[in-house]
């Protein structure tokens, strides 16, 4: 993966709305962590294609605007619309060792851009229950081991 920036690719395949391009720039198991559904973390290349295959769906105008960082983490603000309505998104992005996308941890903003974003993805996933059950019951599982140390 020398000299390929996949956090650039990752940008530019959302803008494009290319899933297959998004999810080249994931890690095995790579992980996003939900900032609308509780605890919810969705991970692996199956379960990542179809929440983000419903989130571009849904979104209109994604441009991402400024990224700040190195060494394998990094922040990139991005804005879009949903249902007509401005959302913003700084989210952090950390990357393992071949540069690949390992995980994503986006933090949504305003309050009313958010909220309509929740209401329009959620029946969209709520269509693939395996995929919502995963992205509960794993990190449940995780949080029981991390409490357990």
């Amino acid at each position: 993966m020398d000299d390929v920036d996949m956090i650039a690719r990752f940008c530019a395949a959302t803008e494009a709305g290319d899933i297959d391009a998004v999810i080249e720039t994931f890690a095995v198991d790579a992980e996003l962590v939900s900032p609308l559904a509780g605890r919810a973390v969705f991970r692996g290349h199956d379960d990542l294609r179809v929440l983000f295959a419903a989130l571009l769906t849904t979104l209109s105008g994604l441009t991402w605007r400024h990224r700040v960082g190195g060494a394998g983490t990094a922040v990139a603000v991005a804005e879009a619309r949903v249902v007509g309505v401005r959302i913003g998104d700084a989210m952090l992005i950390e990357q393992d060792i071949d540069g690949r996308i390992r995980r994503l941890t986006p933090h949504i903003r305003p309050w009313l851009g958010s909220t309509l974003l929740a209401a329009v993805l959620g029946p969209k996933l709520a269509r693939h229950p395996g995929v919502v059950r995963r992205s509960l019951l794993r990190n449940r599982t995780s949080i029981s081991a991390e409490s357990a140390r």
